[in-house]
């Protein structure tokens, strides 16, 4: 896939979030780390990518193709991609599998035989078959987040936008959740992912965008952010992350 945008402009009220955005990836961008400080720009830059925010102005290009700035047409844009939050945002009364199943019959139309057989393959393939009947509150925060996967990949998304995906997990169960990750990347899923997870991003992402303040810093294969990036910025950030480790 390749990923570009330019001039991109968000604000919540005031306040500006994305100011002038401009970059573009490879053409053979495989998986996309968003990586910065935080209050960067980051999550912002993910939804609008994904079609799930509209900027101000600008443009947005997904392998050449302008995404829409109208809403009905964006939205249409918005079915083709699959989300992760960083909150899960999974229905509390619903136990995992319908959590998956309602998305594909009420949104994508699915008839409820074929999305129950996804459902249960997704959730199979992710660890989760026994749990498939508990509701979210029964799940520990590693089985929540993966079944929020689970029901992203559900429509089989072109494209999977995650949003610090591992934020409120320990450590065990961010180690489960980041080799889920690794396993769709492997598999060739298109992920764009906002992480502060350096050491995960090294391993998974061949590209790499770095934002500070609203603005895109750097962007540039991840073995180049990585072993020589070029602004001054990148090079603290990644410094002061090695510090301690």
């Amino acid at each position: 896939m390749k990923l570009e945008t330019r001039d991109v402009t968000k604000r919540y009220g005031s306040f500006l979030a994305l100011d002038g955005t401009c970059f573009q990836t490879g053409e053979d961008a495989r998986v996309v780390a968003l990586l910065g400080p935080s209050g960067g720009g980051k999550s912002t830059l993910l939804r609008v990518l994904g079609g799930l925010l509209l900027p101000e102005s600008g443009e947005v290009l997904v392998d050449g193709a302008p995404l829409p700035h109208d809403p009905e047409a964006a939205l249409v844009a918005l079915r083709k991609n699959g989300f992760v939050f960083q909150g899960y945002n999974l229905f509390p009364h619903l136990s995992a599998l319908q959590n998956i199943v309602l998305p594909l019959r009420a949104v994508h139309g699915w008839r409820s035989v074929e999305a129950t057989a996804r459902a249960v393959e997704l959730l199979t393939r992710l660890g989760l078959a026994e749990h498939q009947h508990k509701r979210p509150a029964e799940l520990s925060g590693g089985q929540q987040q993966r079944a929020a996967i689970a029901r992203a990949l559900a429509p089989k998304p072109g494209l999977l936008l995650l949003d610090e995906p591992t934020s409120a997990l320990d450590p065990v169960m961010t180690g489960e959740v980041l080799d889920v990750i690794r396993e769709l990347a492997e598999g060739g899923q298109q992920i764009v992912l906002a992480t502060h997870e350096i050491s995960f991003a090294k391993k998974v992402a061949d590209w790499v965008v770095f934002l500070a303040q609203g603005r895109v810093e750097e962007s540039c294969t991840a073995e180049q952010f990585f072993e020589q990036p070029a602004s001054p910025l990148a090079r603290e950030y990644l410094q002061g992350l090695s510090k301690y480790r």
